[in-house]
């Protein structure tokens, strides 16, 4: 399709747009000592070369009060100005604008950093850092705006194209909007037209600052989707004030609030594409200036459709970018099916920025170290073989391909995906699929040789002579001690691959803390079994958290039925008879522990279904260690872990081939 709205040029403010997609500002973790790195020049130069109309950096904190996080940018620095010069250099290199965002986090902050009192408009604690700001006094109010307009100038001296200011989900602009966090009497507390007053004398400060020729835009959160807090309503009247200045270019929008409903702003694959339109498409109805909307819009035909609907003027594309830095050339070049397309599991990205980690990405093992150029392909061509089609396999495939070694892989099942294909048959985690999926096209597209429903053994790979062999053979289910060799006490594979069907009372033990007993409780609850979960933890999926699906889980899981216990290990197991006698209808007694309170009990279920460690399926490598040729394992095979290890693994085997 040719994407007419898409690649239709926008003037906002003094600047021209080639196209309406935007790299929106998000945390990265790639700061060095507060100041810009090599790495962020590199990131975002990828994404200008890949097509973006516009890249807006992450946050650059405007005040030393504003410190939430390790790897935060110190916009207030003058020392940051050098590294501002080598992003937006790098980024015009492409002939792209590029926006730094402007921020302090008020009360969504913590003082672990900067051992000072966190600033907001009231003493209300955030319910994640659980901290008790000061409320700041007209002096301090007046202290934040000229960290603004410090910081603004900053930006104009490294040669950015302009600012945005983050008044949506994590900012002290927003603590002032926000009648939940704002409970001053004054002149910045009360009515909306007060609670915008901050923003207002921002906006003023940072405009006189960077002056006519550099673009302004504001962000603001459409609904913080919590008890008396910002509504769509009051928004767009805080965007009418903000076009009534007349010094904004754009308005960009958001939802949710950080740290109370993060999960609805960088939301999982549980929720739709496009859930977020609404706030654009209410605000553009309201204002003419350009608006941008987001959420979780994953590919360029929802892009083009957000837009061609008239939600919005300009499309947030984040982890779509992250996944493929080529999104848009690829769909210039009307090669749409090419897109390694984003699957929103947020293992990598929001992840691992809640571990403190540089920010990575599933799909895409080069997102962040794309300062590190790959080797040139090679002029002595390999022969390569690759066995296993899982994500691991296909991405050691695709990587070697690329380098151009002549590849063959070999999948002992009809069709490849592993364990990711099974995983993706699951309420709700269909998309998961496209990991291996966009693996495939991209091995197609580089020549690698597939041959499924062959098992590759070891005289067949000796017999080939390669030059290097990669194994991702994976892993195969490991029955926990207790089982005793029941044939009711299965593992999650067994039901997600139909080697097992249980009915009932079914008790699934979460050892993992991540979406195998979660997905497969649902699924058995969506079939009519009762479902209980237990786990050792004290959170039943506790790692949900990190890639924000436990709030959505849990709300699935209440209006399903399942049950959950915490804290429980489970000692052994027994056959139990139902006594009917027809001898098929055997449950089973399981001996369990409290071990907060060292309380035994036993629990009776039809079925019990394991969500447990695997072990790896490793019987090609042994039988291959003295072969006259190199072999690799990845993935699985060699530490059964998460998908993402396996593609992060095949890359870099195949990139030192």
């Amino acid at each position: 399709m040719t994407y007419r709205h898409l690649f239709s040029p926008l003037r906002v403010g003094p600047l021209t747009l080639a196209n309406r997609v935007v790299f929106s500002a998000h945390l990265t973790n790639f700061a060095q000592d507060g100041l810009p790195s090599e790495r962020h020049a590199a990131y975002y130069a990828a994404r200008a070369a890949g097509g973006s109309g516009l890249v807006i950096t992450e946050e650059h904190s405007t005040h030393v009060t504003d410190w939430p996080y390790e790897k935060l940018i110190h916009g207030f620095r003058p020392a940051v100005v050098p590294g501002y010069r080598r992003i937006t250099e790098a980024v015009h290199a492409h002939g792209v604008p590029v926006l730094a965002q402007l921020n302090h986090n008020g009360g969504q902050a913590s003082g672990m950093y900067s051992r000072r009192p966190v600033w907001a408009p009231s003493p209300v604690p955030d319910p994640l850092f659980r901290e008790v700001p000061k409320a700041v006094d007209l002096a301090e109010i007046a202290e934040i705006t000229d960290g603004y307009a410090t910081v603004a100038g900053h930006t104009v001296q490294g040669g950015f194209d302009g600012v945005e200011l983050q008044c949506s989900h994590s900012s002290v602009v927003r603590g002032f909007l926000s009648p939940a966090t704002n409970l001053r009497t004054d002149a910045y507390g009360g009515p909306l037209a007060n609670r915008a007053r901050l923003l207002l004398e921002i906006v003023d400060a940072v405009r006189e600052t960077i002056g006519p020729d550099r673009a302004l835009g504001v962000r603001l959160c459409g609904d913080e989707l919590i008890d008396g807090g910002t509504t769509i309503e009051e928004a767009v009247e805080v965007a009418r004030m903000v076009e009534a200045t007349g010094k904004v270019d754009y308005i960009n929008t958001s939802i949710g609030v950080a740290t109370s409903t993060l999960y609805m702003i960088e939301a999982s694959m549980a929720v739709r594409p496009g859930y977020a339109l609404f706030v654009s498409n209410a605000i553009r109805r309201a204002v003419r200036l350009p608006v941008i909307g987001v959420g979780r819009i994953k590919d360029p035909v929802q892009a083009e459709r957000a837009l061609a609907e008239g939600h919005c003027d300009l499309v947030g594309v984040v982890r779509g970018q992250i996944a493929d830095p080529d999104f848009l050339a690829k769909a210039r070049a009307g090669q749409t099916a090419d897109i390694r397309t984003c699957l929103s599991c947020n293992q990598e990205c929001v992840g691992r920025m809640g571990l403190n980690h540089r920010l990575g990405c599933i799909e895409n093992p080069g997102a962040g170290h794309e300062a590190v150029v790959l080797p040139v392909p090679r002029t002595d061509t390999r022969r390569v073989l690759v066995v296993g089609g899982g994500p691991g396999g296909l991405q050691s495939a695709a990587t070697a391909a690329r380098l151009g070694h002549r590849v063959t892989l070999y999948e002992r099942a009809g069709a490849t995906g592993g364990q990711v294909a099974s995983a993706a048959v699951v309420p709700g985690r269909a998309e998961f699929l496209d990991l291996t999926r966009n693996l495939l096209t991209e091995c197609r597209r580089r020549g690698v040789e597939i041959r499924t429903g062959v098992a590759a053994t070891e005289e067949l790979l000796r017999a080939e002579r390669p030059d290097a062999v990669v194994l991702a053979t994976g892993a195969r289910p490991q029955p926990p001690h207790w089982a005793a060799g029941l044939a009711r006490v299965v593992d999650v594979r067994d039901v997600l691959e139909d080697r097992a069907a249980p009915f009932g009372d079914v008790l699934v033990v979460d050892e993992l803390g991540f979406h195998q007993a979660t997905s497969v409780a649902e699924l058995l609850a969506d079939r009519g079994c009762r479902v209980r979960i237990c786990t050792p933890g004290m959170v039943v999926g506790q790692d949900l958290g990190i890639t924000l699906d436990m709030e959505t889980f849990c709300a699935r899981a209440d209006a399903k039925g399942i049950e959950f216990a915490t804290d429980r290990v489970i000692l052994s197991a027994a056959a139990e008879d139902d006594g009917d006698g027809d001898g098929d209808g055997d449950g089973v007694s399981v001996e369990v522990l409290t071990h907060t309170t060292g309380q035994m009990s036993r629990v009776r279920a039809d079925w019990v279904v394991c969500a447990v460690h695997q072990t790896p399926e490793d019987d090609l490598w042994k039988a291959l260690r003295d072969a006259p040729f190199e072999v690799h394992r990845v993935g699985d095979c060699l530490a059964p872990r998460r998908a993402d290890a396996a593609v992060v693994e095949g890359h870099r085997v195949a990139a030192a081939l």
